[in-house]
Order: C-alpha cells, then sequence, then structure tokens
C-alpha cells in the first residue's frame, strides 16, 4: 500500500526482511499502471522525448474534510497533519518518474532538499465550517505540517525530480506528472506532449494526447472494458493486481519491489529531516547496497515499442 515511511530504520527493515526470507513482495503503486503514466513511459523508452533530464510530480489533491474528520471516519491522516511536517505522500508522484529514471536499476537517487510554507488551510477550514462542534478536539488545533512542500531530488545519473505535497487547500486534483527531455516533453496537467520543432502556441500544442495513443499506449488500456473501468481509479487498480497475481503465481520478478518501496517511501521521512534543517541536504540510501549498478531496468509491463 502506498505512503510514505516514518523512519530510515523502517525501510532498512523492510529490505532486510525480504533478502532473508525472499517472501514476494510487490509495493501496490497504482499509479504506475495509470494511462497517461505508461503512455509517458512507452515515449520516453522509445526516445521519442531525447534525454531525459527532468521529471516533474505532485500529489495535488484536497484532503481538507477527509483530513479534519480524522477521528470521526478514523483516518490516520489527522494525526499525521498535526504532528509531521513532510511530503507524507509521495509514491504517486514519484512512482511512475522513478520507473522512467531507472531508479534503484541502473540510477539511483542520491539527495534531497525540501521546504515546507506555513500551514493555514487545515485552520482556516475548521473554523469556517466550525467543525469543533462536530469533534471538540478540533477546538483550537494547530497543525504542523504545511500546506505545500517542495521537494527536489537529485539522481545519480544528472536528472532531477521536483515533488509537490499540496493537500489542505483548495484545488482541482492534479498529479502534474511531467517529462522533459532534450527532444520535447509530456505534461499531464495541460493533457499535451510537445516534441521538437512544433509550435510554441496554438491549439495543438494543447490536449493532444489523444494522438500518439493508438501507437504507443498499452493495449490493456485502448481495449479497456467497462467492466475494467469500475476495478478502481478507472481501471488502473485492476491492471496493477493483475500484474502482482502473474508475479507471484509465475515465480516472476516483482515489476515494483522492496528496493522500490524503501526508496520511494524514505522521501517522507527525509523530506522531514530536510524541512527541519531549513531545507537542509539529506542523502537518500542505496537500498541496494550498491546492486542498482549491475540490474536491468524494469517496466510495471511489457510497453509497446511504437515506430521510432
Amino acid at each position: 500500500e502506498v505512503g510514505g515511511a516514518y523512519s530510515l530504520n523502517e525501510c532498512f527493515e523492510l529490505v532486510r526482511a525480504y533478502e532473508e526470507t525472499k517472501t514476494p513482495f510487490m509495493f501496490m503503486e497504482n499509479c504506475c499502471y495509470d494511462r497517461l503514466e505508461l503512455l509517458g513511459t512507452a515515449m520516453a523508452r522509445a526516445g521519442k522525448f531525447g534525454t531525459i533530464i527532468h521529471c516533474d510530480g505532485s500529489y495535488s489533491h484536497d484532503l481538507r474534510k477527509e483530513i479534519s474528520e480524522g477521528n470521526i471516519i478514523r483516518h490516520y491522516r489527522l494525526r499525521n497533519y498535526t504532528l509531521r511536517n513532510c511530503d507524507n505522500y509521495p509514491t504517486h508522484d514519484l512512482g511512475p518518474i522513478a520507473k522512467i529514471l531507472n531508479i534503484n536499476r541502473g540510477n539511483r537517487m542520491v539527495s534531497l532538499v525540501s521546504m515546507a510554507s506555513k500551514a493555514c488551510g487545515l485552520e482556516e477550514y475548521i473554523e469556517e465550517k466550525k467543525l469543533y462542534e462536530k469533534d471538540p478536539t478540533l477546538k483550537g488545533r494547530k497543525f504542523a505540517q504545511g500546506d505545500v512542500v517542495t521537494t527536489i531530488i537529485k539522481c545519480q545519473n544528472g536528472e532531477t525530480i521536483t515533488l509537490t505535497l499540496d493537500t489542505t487547500l483548495p484545488r482541482h486534483y492534479d498529479r502534474t506528472f511531467t517529462v522533459k527531455g532534450t527532444k520535447g516533453q509530456l505534461s499531464m496537467t495541460t493533457n499535451s506532449i510537445f516534441l521538437d520543432g512544433m509550435p510554441e502556441w496554438g491549439p495543438t500544442t494543447y490536449n493532444n494526447v489523444g494522438e500518439y495513443e493508438n501507437e504507443f499506449l498499452h493495449p490493456m488500456w485502448l481495449n479497456i472494458s467497462e467492466e475494467d473501468k469500475k476495478r478502481g481509479h478507472g481501471g488502473m487498480d485492476g491492471f496493477m493486481f493483475e500484474a502482482f497475481v502473474d508475479a507471484a503465481l509465475n515465480g516472476k520478478e516483482m515489476p515494483i519491489d522492496v528496493y522500490d518501496a524503501a526508496s520511494w517511501m524514505c522521501i517522507s521521512c527525509l523530506s522531514a529531516q530536510s524541512i527541519e534543517a531549513g531545507g537542509a541536504v539529506q542523502a537518500i540510501p542505496d537500498f541496494t547496497d550498491g546492486k542498482y549498478i549491475l540490474r536491468e531496468p524494469k517496466d510495471v509491463l511489457e510497453l509497446p515499442k511504437g515506430n521510432v
């Protein structure tokens, strides 16, 4: 299940448990199986974006109601937002990016810096809605969690990643998945693909993702049925579980393994340390213990090659 670790020790314990027992383990990050992320990965693999330079992602989701009702609906986020200040939910945005950049497979994340804004969104929301009338513990409650947390990650092979947590302000949902390369880029926010030579302005440069789907989108998304769409988050949950079951039953290597889990989740505790230290650089451990150098790249699914 997705989320962020409370300490580096948690991540190392997970890796050690796997290495000692070899129990099949897959980190269930469903956004790695979503439509646009798979399209972007296939196009990156086909060289359409050239050399990948930078990727951007976010968990931008108005969670004020869910968080503030935490004691009523028994949700963990209320406690976290009261006590922690970090990128507490990094894997939706980082997971697909890490796969594109071959993290833990010929590349790795080496360091990060994080900064957090002040925390006002939840406090104003609770006061405006008078939510303390339903839950008296909310009266005068202060939150540690900044409304917007920005994290910049440096990779061994020179790429950079920007992650944003934005969950306590009014906004539309967006993971801002962006891939930037020397030959073009993909942007989730504008639902667009821009390739070198296209006009900088004009309607053809926005909302044009559909033009590339027949060539590069995975067949399971091209042929998705109405039943598939009901299997969680528009279908990506079902595709993810199918991949897990296939690997588990057939003894295959898990597409999102324990090293992915540890390196993606550790961003939470490291961002907390960086924020507390005023944005100081934090080293990201190599949970593969050097094995990343020789490990072959592995996507979450076999991707269509496209007409390169």
